[in-house]
C-alpha cells in the first residue's frame, strides 16, 4: 500500500459548485510536477494515483549527470466536461483557489483536457507568473532557462508544436523498442489508437513515420478504420483543438465504426490514448494485440492487466511510455538540451530506449510485469534521490 500523500485537498467551485482537486505526492528541494487535467467525472482517488505516478515518472528519469534534477510528483484534476461553455471560467478559479501552491511549489501544465495554451491564459488571468514558476529558484540562469523553454514551445515541426510532439515520440520510441527486442519488424505491424489529441496524435505520426501501420483511431464521434492503413496526417489535420475528427477527410476505404472497435481492431499494438481506466476485465478479452502502449495515464484497469499478462500481451506502462512529455519539459528548462527538434527528439529516443530496455529487461528476469519492474526501478532510485536532494512525503 503507498504511502500517503504530502497534500491532498478538493474545492468546490462557489459559481458552478463542480469539484477541483490537487494531490502532492511529495517534495524534491520543495518543488512537485504534474499537469492539471479536466474531465467529467474527475475525481480525488483519480488525482491521487496520478500524483504517484509522477513521482515514479521523475524518478526513472533521474540521472545523475544531467543538469535536470527530478522534482516530487504531483496532479491536478477538475470534473467538468471541457467542451462546456462555462469550463475555461472554472479553471481560472481553480487556478485562483490553488495560486499559493503554484507559487511555492507546484508545477503544473497541460494534460488530459486543456492545451497548454489554455492553461497559460488561465494562469495569467489567476494573477500567476507562469504554471511553473515554483522550479525557478532551482534554475542557475532563470533568464536564460525561461528564454530557452519559451523558444522550444515556438518551434513547429510540419505545422504541429514541439510541445506537442516529444511525448508521442516518447510512446513511439517506448513501441518501437519493445518491437526490437522481440525482432519484430515495423513494415508489418499494425496499430491502434484510442484518442488522436496531443498525446495520441503524435505518437501515431512517429509510428507511422517508423513504417508502422495504423489501422484504427478512436475519437469522441467513433472510431475510424482501415486495413490497409489510415493516412495519419489528413487525419491529424483535420482534428478540432480536443481531438475530434472532421469526417469529411475520410477516403473511401475508410470506415466508421462504434467507439471500442479501437479496442478489437486486428492490430499488434495497442495505444489507449485519451481516458483513464479504457480497459477493463470486460474489455481485455477483446484484445488480440501482443502489446499495449499505456500513452494515456492509467487507462488498464489493475484486474485487467493480471489477465492481460497470463495470455501474453505486455502492457508497457504509462509510468515510462508516457514520461517524455515531463521529462522534456524539464531536460528544455534545466538546459539538458537546447530549443531544437532535432536535438529534443534525439534525447527523447536515447533516453526513453535506455529506460524501456531496463525495465523489459528487468521485468522478462524477474517473471514480472513491465509496470512491477518499473515501479521495482523507481523504488531504487527515489531513496537515492531523497538522499542527494531531500525529499518530504
Amino acid at each position: 500500500m503507498p504511502a500517503a500523500p504530502l497534500l491532498s485537498l478538493t474545492w468546490t467551485d462557489d459559481v458552478t459548485g463542480r469539484r477541483g482537486h490537487l494531490v502532492v505526492d511529495r517534495l524534491v528541494r520543495g518543488v512537485c510536477s504534474g499537469g492539471l487535467r479536466m474531465r467529467e467525472g474527475c475525481t480525488l482517488e483519480e488525482v491521487t494515483g496520478l500524483a504517484r505516478g509522477m513521482s515514479l515518472k521523475e524518478a526513472l528519469h533521474y540521472d545523475p549527470e544531467a543538469r535536470y534534477v527530478p522534482l516530487g510528483g504531483a496532479k491536478g484534476g477538475i470534473d467538468c466536461d471541457p467542451r462546456d461553455p462555462e469550463a475555461y471560467g472554472l479553471l481560472v478559479r481553480y487556478l485562483r483557489a490553488v495560486r499559493p501552491y503554484v507559487e511555492s511549489c507546484w508545477t503544473t501544465g497541460e494534460d488530459l483536457g486543456l492545451s497548454q495554451d489554455l492553461v497559460d491564459r488561465a494562469a495569467a488571468e489567476a494573477g500567476l507568473v507562469s504554471s511553473v514558476q515554483a522550479v525557478y529558484p532551482l534554475l542557475d540562469d532563470e533568464t536564460a532557462a525561461r528564454a530557452r523553454l519559451a523558444d522550444a514551445f515556438a518551434v513547429e515541426v510540419d505545422g504541429i508544436g514541439l510541445d506537442e510532439l516529444v511525448g508521442g515520440c516518447g510512446v513511439a520510441e517506448s513501441v518501437l523498442t519493445a518491437l526490437d527486442r522481440a525482432g519484430v519488424p515495423y513494415a508489418r505491424t499494425r496499430v491502434a489508437l484510442q484518442g488522436l489529441g496531443t498525446m495520441g496524435g503524435a505518437t501515431a505520426r512517429f509510428l507511422a513515420r517508423a513504417g508502422l501501420t495504423v489501422v484504427a483511431v478512436a475519437d469522441v464521434k467513433g472510431t475510424i478504420a482501415n486495413p490497409d492503413g489510415l493516412d495519419v496526417e489528413a487525419l491529424l489535420f483535420a482534428r478540432d483543438a480536443h481531438g475530434t475528427v472532421d469526417r469529411s477527410v475520410l477516403r473511401p476505404g475508410d470506415r466508421e465504426l462504434p467507439g471500442d472497435a479501437w479496442l478489437s481492431a486486428e492490430a499488434e499494438v495497442l495505444v489507449p490514448a485519451a481516458v483513464s481506466y479504457a480497459i477493463g476485465a470486460a474489455e481485455q478479452g477483446r484484445i488480440t494485440a501482443r502489446w499495449i502502449a499505456e500513452a494515456a495515464n492509467m487507462p488498464v484497469l489493475p484486474e485487467a492487466e493480471a489477465l492481460l499478462h497470463a495470455r501474453g500481451v505486455t502492457v508497457l506502462p504509462d509510468v515510462v511510455v508516457n514520461s517524455g512529455t515531463n521529462a522534456w519539459w524539464w531536460w528544455t528548462l534545466f538546459g539538458d538540451v537546447g530549443a531544437d527538434a532535432d536535438e529534443a527528439f534525439a534525447y527523447t529516443r536515447r533516453s526513453m530506449r535506455a529506460l524501456v530496455e531496463l525495465v523489459l529487461a528487468r521485468a522478462e528476469a524477474g517473471g514480472t510485469t513491465p509496470r512491477a519492474a518499473a515501479h521495482a526501478v523507481a523504488a531504487e532510485r527515489l531513496p537515492v534521490i531523497a538522499e542527494r536532494f531531500g525529499s518530504h512525503r
